[in-house]
Formats: C-alpha cells, sequence, structure tokens
C-alpha cells in the first residue's frame, strides 16, 4: 500500500490507537506496537526487514532519551526525598509570587528549553513543578501543561537547540542566527499566552494522579511540611543537580553554534551532551543525599527509581517504533512528492508541510529538517527573498513541527507519564494544547509577515 491510501491507512490506524487505549484499557505498549507492525505490513515493507525496523525504533529511542529519564528520574527523587524540590518551589514562589506558580513554570520551560530538549528539560524541572503544585494547591495539569508548552515552544523556535539551527542553514540563514534567535522570542508570545490560558482551562476539567498528593499537602501549613523533612538543604545545593547540567548543555550548544574547535570545545562537546550532563548532576544529586543524612536510603532511592521509569521507557520506545515504521514507508515520500499543491498558500505552506511530517512521524527536529530541505529550492518562487522573510520561514516550519503531538512522539510519553496523566487525558490535555500554540503561532507569524 503506498500514497494516499496509507496515508488513510495511517489515520484509521490512529484513531483505533486512541480508542484501544482510552476506551478498551488496552496497554498503550502493546497498542502501539499492534498498531506499527500492522502498518508496517499494511505499508508494504519486507517481511525480513520488519522486524528490524521494530528493533531500530525502538533501540533508537533509548539512545537518544532512555537513559536522560532514568538519569532525570534519579535527580528528581533526590530533590524530592532531601526536601530540595520543595525548597526550590519556595524559592520559585518567592521571585514570582504564590498567585502564579502556572506562569512561573511555563516561563522556566521557556527558557530552559532553548539550549536543552524539550524532552530533557521536562524530566529536569519535573521535581519542581510537583513542589509548586504542593506548595500552592495549583492543579498539577495546569502546571504540566504550562512546563511542556514553555518546554515546547523554545524547543523549535530558538537556537542552539538543532531544529532550528538546521533549518536556518538549510534555507541559507545559518550565519544570521542572531535574526532567528530573535525571530524566535518574538514568535513565542502567542504560543505562550494561548498555551498559558489553555492549560489554566484544562486544568479545570482533568485531574491527574498528582493532584491527590497536591491536595493533601496543601492541607497542611508550610511549617508543617518544613518539620516533616526536617532541615532543608540551601539553595545553592538544592540548585547544583538542576543547574551544572543545564549550564553544560548551554556551553556545548553555544560553542557548537558559533563553530568554534580545538580541545575546550571538544571537552565542552563532551560534557555537554546530556548523558553525560545529567550524569553529573546526578552524582550532585548523590552528594545532597549524602549531606542530608540520608545516604542509607541511596539502594532503595535508586531501585524505585528504576522501577518508576521502566514503563515511562517501554511506551516511549514503542512510540520510536511507530516513528520508525513511518519513517520506512513511502508516507513521507508521496507527502513530498505532492507537496507542489500547497506551494500557493504562501506561509502557511511550510506550517502545513511541517505538521504532516510531524503528526506523521512524531518527532519535532526531523519534522523541521526535512521540510526545509524541501522549503529551501521553492524559497524564490514563494515570495520569501529577505532575511527577515526567511527567519519567518524558519518559524512557521517550527510552528507546524509542534503540530501535534501524539503517541508516536516521546515527548507526549514523557510529558504523560511524568505529569501524572492517562493517555485519553493526555490526548485532552497535551495533544490539544499543541494544536492551540500551533494555531497561535501561526497566525503571529502571518500578522508579523505583513508587517516586517
Amino acid at each position: 500500500m503506498t500514497g494516499l491510501a496509507l496515508i488513510i491507512a495511517f489515520v484509521v490506524a490512529i484513531a483505533a490507537m486512541i480508542i484501544l487505549i482510552s476506551r478498551f484499557k488496552v496497554h498503550p505498549f502493546l497498542t502501539i506496537m499492534g498498531v506499527s507492525l500492522l502498518l508496517a505490513l499494511l505499508a508494504g515493507l519486507p517481511l525480513r526487514q520488519i522486524p528490524g525496523v521494530i528493533g531500530q525504533g525502538f533501540s533508537g529511542t533509548f539512545t537518544s532519551i532512555g537513559i536522560v529519564i532514568v538519569l532525570g528520574a534519579f535527580i528528581g527523587a533526590v530533590l524530592e526525598k532531601t526536601g530540595a524540590a520543595l525548597k526550590l518551589a519556595d524559592m520559585v514562589i518567592r521571585l514570582v509570587g504564590k498567585k502564579r506558580p502556572a506562569l512561573a513554570v511555563e516561563l522556566m520551560g521557556w527558557v530552559v528549553s532553548i539550549p536543552v530538549f524539550c524532552d530533557s528539560g521536562f524530566v529536569i524541572l519535573d521535581p519542581i513543578r510537583k513542589a509548586l503544585a504542593r506548595r500552592t494547591g495549583a492543579s498539577s495539569v495546569t502546571l504540566t501543561i504550562c512546563l511542556s508548552c514553555g518546554l515546547y515552544v523554545a524547543h523549535v523556535f530558538i537556537p542552539p537547540t538543532p531544529g532550528p539551527i538546521a533549518a536556518a542553514q538549510t534555507l541559507g540563514i545559518g550565519e544570521n542566527l542572531i535574526l532567528v534567535i530573535g525571530i524566535g522570542v518574538l514568535c513565542s508570545i502567542f504560543p505562550l499566552i494561548a498555551g498559558y490560558f489553555f492549560a489554566r482551562h484544562i486544568g479545570k476539567k482533568i485531574i491527574a494522579a498528582d493532584d491527590t498528593c497536591a491536595d493533601a499537602a496543601a492541607t497542611q501549613t508550610y511549617e508543617q511540611l518544613l518539620a516533616s523533612y526536617g532541615r532543608l538543604p540551601s539553595g545553592a545545593a538544592c540548585l547544583a543537580p538542576l543547574v551544572v547540567p543545564i549550564l553544560l548543555m548551554a556551553l556545548s550548544s553555544v560553542f557548537a553554534m558559533a563553530g568554534w574547535s580545538g580541545q575546550l570545545a571538544e571537552v565542552l562537546a563532551f560534557l555537554g551532551a546530556p548523558i553525560i550532563a545529567l550524569g553529573a548532576g546526578a552524582v550532585l544529586a548523590i552528594i545532597l543525599l549524602y549531606t542530608s543524612g540520608k545516604k542509607a536510603e541511596f539502594y532503595s532511592l535508586t531501585n524505585e527509581t528504576l522501577k518508576t521509569v521502566g514503563p515511562i521507557l517501554l511506551v516511549t520506545a514503542a512510540g520510536g517504533v511507530l516513528g520508525k515504521v513511518i519513517a520506512s514507508s513511502d508516507m513521507v515520500n508521496y507527502i513530498t512528492e505532492h507537496a507542489s499543491v500547497m506551494q500557493t498558500m504562501g506561509i502557511f505552506f511550510p506550517f502545513l508541510l511541517a505538521a504532516v511530517l510531524k503528526s506523521a512521524q512524531g518527532s519535532s527536529t526531523v519534522a523541521i529538517t526535512t521540510t526545509a530541505g524541501i522549503i529551501a529550492p521553492m524559497l524564490a518562487v514563494l515570495g520569501f527573498t529577505s532575511s527577515v522573510d526567511v527567519a519567518l520561514v524558519v518559524m512557521a516550519i517550527g510552528a507546524g513541527a509542534m503540530t501535534v503531538s501524539h503517541a508516536n512522539d516521546s515527548y507526549f510519553w514523557v510529558v504523560t507519564n511524568f505529569g501524572g496523566l492517562t493517555p485519553s487525558d493526555g490526548y485532552r490535555s497535551h495533544t490539544l494544547m499543541t494544536l492551540v500554540i500551533g494555531i497561535a503561532s501561526i497566525l503571529e507569524i502571518f500578522l508579523l509577515s505583513l508587517v516586517l
């Protein structure tokens, strides 16, 4: 099966997957793996290749994010066990006020995701999100979606994340990344506002597993919470396991973006790899655990962390299998060959093309780079000639590349599992949020294209 029939089969398969998970309560891992196998057969992949494709999709996810999830979850567990997460939440509250925890989380995610992948950023910041929910009594779902939104917007718009950098270079403005960064910051305004209000709305309609804990903690005074943990660590000790990985990744990205070479650049590239950076954070978390007098709980805490992240890893890897099957089929080629029908849409053309590719195969970065490659020869035909025009095309591609995040996207499973959401609630909250902010983004980009 190829062409339009394969796209129709994909849409039907995604619908069936949603129904099986949400209505019939089939485990997401089994559902996604089954749908992936069925799509591979329908797509006409050679039978001998299908096991290899499934294995590559599964292992590729572990390569890219598996260890990051384990290390990030361990850091989060230590921060919660020592009371450091509560201390960090209190520091954030003192900075922005108790009445605005959702805004604080969203902006925190937006800043962190400029140098850090959104998946890693969510894992790193999740302990603060949970502590803020307990500290303020705010909806856990609202904070989850705000954090997800802030991370996602920066991830697709602002270098030095790889997607926007690759698109800028492919489209011929790789030497003018300052312009891309500035336009990316400007284009973040509408989606951040839209995501914030959507998060507040959906937080009233969905109850997550974390909300029970938040309600219980909210009934205690802050003094009682402090007493339950004993003496809290210092602010610097609490920040170190989170800030050091972020700084290492940021420095590595800056050196790479500037094109610098040499021994220092090599060392920073090594230290800035997410696995190594979070490994450094894990070491600092272990030191925090020991200095807080809880070293006896080191083994049990590690064991509980592995038990917690096991299901997350399996479901996330299954999403990688679905993406790999789609990428190995003829679907992307078909979309590319028939892209000309959308060329009359102007700035909406790169948005729609990236959105189709994103929804089909799951990876925002792949959607950005693939769309940029398709658009590059058409820039003059589409009327995008100035550097500002091309920068807006990069933004339109980024906007499409977050529309929408669903079961074939590892970020969907990171957000839903760490946020205590069921898959069906994940569709109602995270997936719908990515649609809302995608539309808000392209509307702002269109308006900017009229005046810039």
